[in-house]
């Protein structure tokens, strides 16, 4: 949800020292009126304070109605919209010039008719409280709302006084396009039936507000047109915001990264997981590095014989961690997998060798088999009919990776959030029936398909280890050439991964290996159906970077390309100059995958790609694999503009 209009770049202010980091925490679950309640707010902003409480920020203000499990000292209220208000001005004062304030909000957002007439769009985004009713008349305004105005107000009066402002929203405000009809997930969006807003309000037409000015930055969990959803931990328990989650795990590991830095790897992490969500960002604090010191070390805690870490941290059963005396450094005393892994706790399997005082992930679990929930009809059942489809379809099962959506005679599967066509029409992958297939056939053939590209990228992100402060071997850089429908292509620019690339358009990779080994390099293709396509090398050419090597890769958008969200992976493997090539694109085929004796895939490859051939002999050090990982998002023609 974007809470300030766009902003104009200021002078950098003097920044004295020491400098201070205060932070207003909001997590708004249970609401005293409306029928919206969430389950992850709770936990969002416990989650958040320990976070901010590892990277130094010392006076913390959470408003929660459960405040229990919080950080001590933290000073606790209601999520009202009384308390908000003063808790934000009450920082603000309490802050010197060079201190940074921390506005921190998970909950539901909404839009409401501008009434002040300073919206361009003439909407206000508005925040809800725990204690927001519905429209009222006599006000104008949806009730005990937080508009976007007010926040602007407050947020420049800070900034005009020298405090640095971040603002982490974790809400959205747009339904716009969209049909969630399914799926583990719940949106935090509340549409304008909830609130009463009457269908006759016209918003009031004016001047926009000024941009802020000063130094700010805020990240907000999904786009203007995106909902923000969240879900349940492998528990079953513990639910919280895709974006919460990802960011915190985020800050956590990555104390030295600039704002920048942190969007990036979370939106990275988000594509991972179940949410069709892309995190935004702005301000001029975007490539300043985050405040204060991170917690910590890759490595966890271990006492009593248990992990105190767990599925927050991204760990699960059957990941395997090496056992250290030290927080840094020093050899490890022994590698052992993970059982019972709960929110914040795990069970080390095995004998923990005495002295054992912290764990190192090593590598993650082989995934689990793709399942399926219960299909969803979209549209009226006497217009088709699905039994034979219905028939086809696997049994549902708890925590699935897909929602079939039967929908025009077809059926469609959307991701755990069950939105249906999340970038425009057609988006979500549709199981048609090719010629002389059954309804169970084309199931089987889709479900194969998606099953091996879903996994191999888990699988692949697992190899790579989890090291977000580690310098890569090998860096990427993107350009893309726009094309005029699928004639002309226009000049190279640098690829912005917030616009979308259309049919036809080149995307051009420049590869170099900035590492002091050879790294033997492929490239693959996610697309938005599953499939898993090889990109380079082609015909078994070279593929090995020296070190200060570069290469450049090129692909086109084919022209039927459907809008979707894909992905471009690129692989690196250090080699030893007189080692066999490694070349990772026959991991494309579905076939390769099962069967992985072949010659270029290497042993720990293999471990770790196939399960029947995982072994207990660990290596104590991660998977010499490097995976660089480029988004994109698609649109199909006619809505791009050149």
């Amino acid at each position: 949800m974007r809470l300030i209009l766009p902003l104009c770049l200021a002078a950098l202010l003097a920044t004295p020292a020491p400098a201070e980091v205060r932070a207003v925490l909001v997590g708004v679950g249970d609401y005293l009126v409306l029928d919206a309640d969430l389950h992850g707010p709770t936990h969002d902003v416990r989650l958040m304070a320990e976070v901010l409480a590892g990277r130094g920020v010392g006076e913390m203000v959470v408003l929660t109605a459960d405040p229990s499990g919080l950080p001590a000292g933290v000073a606790t209220g209601q999520p009202v919209r009384a308390e908000i208000l003063a808790a934000l001005e009450a920082v603000a004062a309490a802050s010197n010039p060079g201190d940074t304030v921390v506005f921190y909000f998970s909950g539901h957002g909404a839009q409401a008719p501008d009434m002040s007439g300073d919206e361009g769009g003439g909407y206000d985004e508005i925040l809800l409280p725990a204690d927001a009713a519905g429209w009222k008349g006599a006000i104008g305004a949806v009730e005990n709302a937080i508009l976007d105005d007010e926040l602007q107000a407050w947020a420049q009066a800070a900034l005009a006084r020298g405090v640095k402002v971040v603002g982490l929203i974790d809400a959205c405000h747009s339904a716009t396009g969209f049909r969630a009809l399914g799926g583990a997930g719940v949106a935090r969006v509340v549409d304008e039936g909830l609130l009463g807003i009457p269908q006759d309000v016209v918003p009031v037409a004016g001047d926009p507000l000024p941009p802020l000015r000063g130094e700010f930055v805020f990240l907000y969990s999904s786009q203007s047109d995106q909902r923000s959803f969240e879900y349940p931990l492998g528990d079953g328990a513990t639910w919280h915001g895709e974006f919460t989650l990802r960011l915190a795990q985020v800050l956590r590991d990555a104390p030295e990264a600039s704002w920048a830095q942190v969007l990036a790897a979370t939106r990275e992490a988000m594509v991972q997981g179940p949410a069709r969500q892309m995190p935004e960002g702005e301000g001029p604090l975007l490539e300043a590095q985050v405040f204060g010191q991170g917690a910590g070390a890759a490595r966890l805690p271990v006492a009593g014989g248990r992990l105190e870490a767990g599925l927050l941290q991204g760990l699960a059963t059957g990941a395997e961690v090496a056992l250290y005396a030290d927080p840094a450094g020093g050899e490890a005393l022994a590698v052992l997998p993970l059982g019972e892994v709960t929110a914040r706790e795990a069970t080390l399997v095995g004998a923990v060798p005495a002295g054992a005082a912290w764990a190192e992930l090593v590598s993650a679990p082989p995934p689990d088999p793709l399942v399926l929930a219960a299909p969803v009809v979209a549209d009226h059942m006497d217009h088709y009919d699905y039994r034979a489809w219905r028939a086809a379809l696997p049994a549902p099962a708890p925590n699935p990776d897909l929602v079939p959506i039967l929908v025009d005679g077809a059926v469609a599967l959307a991701g755990p959030d069950g939105v249906l066509d999340p970038a425009g029409p057609g988006s979500s992958p549709r199981v048609s029936r090719l010629a002389g297939e059954t309804e169970a056939e084309a199931v089987a053939r889709v479900l194969e398909q998606a099953a091996h590209g879903l996994r191999l990228r888990e699988v692949l992100a697992g190899a790579t280890g989890r090291g977000l402060t580690a310098r890569p071997p090998l860096t990427m850089a993107v350009e893309r050439r726009a094309a005029d429908g699928c004639g002309a292509v226009g000049a190279p620019q640098p690829f912005d991964p917030g616009q979308a690339v259309g049919p036809c358009d080149q995307l051009w990779l420049t590869l170099t290996n900035t590492g002091g080994k050879a790294q033997d390099v492929s490239v693959l293709y996610f697309a938005a159906d599953f499939e898993v396509q090889p990109i380079w090398p082609q015909a078994n050419l070279a593929n090995r970077l020296a070190p200060g090597e570069s290469v450049r890769v090129g692909l086109q958008i084919e022209a039927d390309s459907a809008a979707g969200l894909e992905e471009i992976w690129v692989l690196a493997v250090p080699v030893d100059p007189d080692a066999p090539r490694v070349d990772l694109t026959r991991l494309a085929s579905p076939l390769i995958t099962r069967d992985l004796s072949g010659a270029a895939m290497t042993d720990w490859l293999a471990g770790r790609l196939d399960p029947d051939t995982r072994t207990r002999g660990f290596s104590l050090k991660p998977a010499p694999l490097v995976l660089l990982r480029q988004s994109l998002r698609l649109a199909p023609a006619h809505s791009m503009e050149n």
